[in-house]
């Protein structure tokens, strides 16, 4: 199988083997974090859920550290990477632990979510520094086939981690301070296997043994602009074309998982167990779709290039997405939530190759977080609009149709581009 022999290839290199661990640690954790918050919050039996409750909690936990994030790439181009992953994942260890102690004894929502905020704050740094220290490991010719397996194993690992917690949930009484606990420990083991990976091995070249926060601060600006026009180069065209096609299909996957959260907890099930098992599914079906991703994107990228791969996804998700989706029957929208799975990790491969190969490493911290800030601020606006067109069942032709109506402009503008 081709995939198994790309792997073993990408396994050789014993800098990549010591990342790919860090990031399947780091992932499968949050994994198990985010299905703890979202049983806590979504499917707790005493709340009443509303799609607007849902996207206020995506808003909280989002939006403040989308203001943070390009201080965090800033630092990233100036901070040693590997120690990015060792204190970034004791710390959110330690957030983690304080967030179960308080599940445990009930405190307000706000203070709940002002906790989680810290742990998922500090993801920022973890994930942006990820991307941009897969280069430093891998050489050139190999770049797609680890972009396509190690943030594709990274998302199955967050899956992973996600039945994990599904299990835990079930084992110790629906308890969700238990699985935020498992997932600090594992938070615990990838700041432990971030030791393995030598000091200077990640980067960046100019990075600072011992910067001074507010001198790394105070140079934000103009840094950020650097990086900006370093982006809208006429060089790197193609990387600001794959960005903001990659932040609309990202709009994309977060209001269909809003429409699919509020279908699983009131359409489509009778209890709040069966919604999070059906939502078990559901994730299962998206997790098969990313690993299938990451079998089929090395050849298609590899025959028609990264971007008429992104093209090919999106057009496909336009196509299938509405077919799949407007039933609201279980079956179909399994097959929609793989097909979502596939288009959004396939093209998210792709452009995380394309960024790569066309900024200077000494850029990649920052525009790596800026794409994670985009990111969140897709996923957030989705939610928002979901929560003034979802019905309280979750059932909307519109938000359906919209939504292959914003695949099929992705397909269209990229093909241009394409071509031209």
């Amino acid at each position: 199988m081709a995939v198994v022999r790309d792997l073993r290839v990408l396994l050789r290199f014993q800098g990549f083997r010591r990342l790919l661990a860090v990031r399947l640690l780091s992932q499968g954790a949050d994994g198990v974090f985010q299905v703890a918050l979202a049983a806590y919050v979504v499917f707790s039996p005493e709340r009443q859920t509303s799609a607007a409750a849902i996207a206020s909690a995506m808003a909280i936990l989002l939006l403040p550290y989308s203001a943070v994030g390009p201080f965090a790439g800033v630092l990233l181009d100036r901070w040693r990477r590997r120690q990015v992953f060792l204190y970034g994942n004791l710390l959110r260890a330690l957030m983690a632990s304080v967030t179960a102690l308080l599940i445990l004894v009930r405190v307000p929502d706000w203070l709940l979510f002002v906790a989680a905020l810290c742990v998922t704050g500090v993801n920022r740094f973890v994930l942006a520094g990820l991307s941009a220290a897969l280069p430093r490991v891998v050489d050139a010719e190999r770049l797609v086939i680890a972009n396509s397996l190690s943030p594709t194993a990274g998302t199955l690992a967050a899956t992973a981690g996600g039945g994990l917690a599904f299990v835990v949930r079930l084992a110790v009484s629906d308890s969700d301070a238990a699985v935020v606990l498992v997932g600090a420990a594992l938070y615990l083991c990838a700041a432990l296997s971030a030791l393995r990976i030598a000091k200077e091995l990640l980067g960046p070249e100019r990075a600072w043994e011992h910067p001074r926060l507010s001198t790394a601060l105070s140079g934000t600006v103009a840094d950020l602009v650097a990086g900006v026009r370093h982006l809208a180069a006429p060089a790197r065209r193609d990387a600001a074309w794959a960005l903001t096609g990659m932040f609309l299909m990202r709009f994309c996957y977060g209001g269909m998982l809003v429409m699919l959260l509020m279908l699983c907890r009131y359409h489509l099930t009778s209890t709040t167990d069966e919604g999070l098992a059906l939502l078990g599914l559901v994730l299962g079906a998206s997790g098969a779709g990313f690993f299938a991703a990451a079998v089929l994107t090395p050849w298609a990228a590899g025959r028609w290039g990264p971007g008429r791969w992104i093209v090919t996804c999106a057009a496909a998700a336009a196509v299938l997405e509405p077919a799949l989706g407007l039933p609201f029957a279980t079956g179909p929208l399994l097959a929609g939530a793989f097909v979502l799975g596939l288009s959004t990790q396939g093209a998210k491969i792709s452009t995380d190759t394309i960024v790569q190969a066309s900024v200077e490493d000494d850029f990649r911290g920052r525009i790596f977080s800026v794409y994670d800030v985009l990111f969140n601020v897709a996923f957030v606006g989705a939610a928002a609009v979901a929560a003034l067109v979802l019905p309280p069942d979750g059932r909307s032709v519109t938000l359906v149709v919209t939504i292959a109506v914003i695949y099929g402009a992705v397909a269209v503008a990229m093909a241009r581009f394409e071509r031209q």
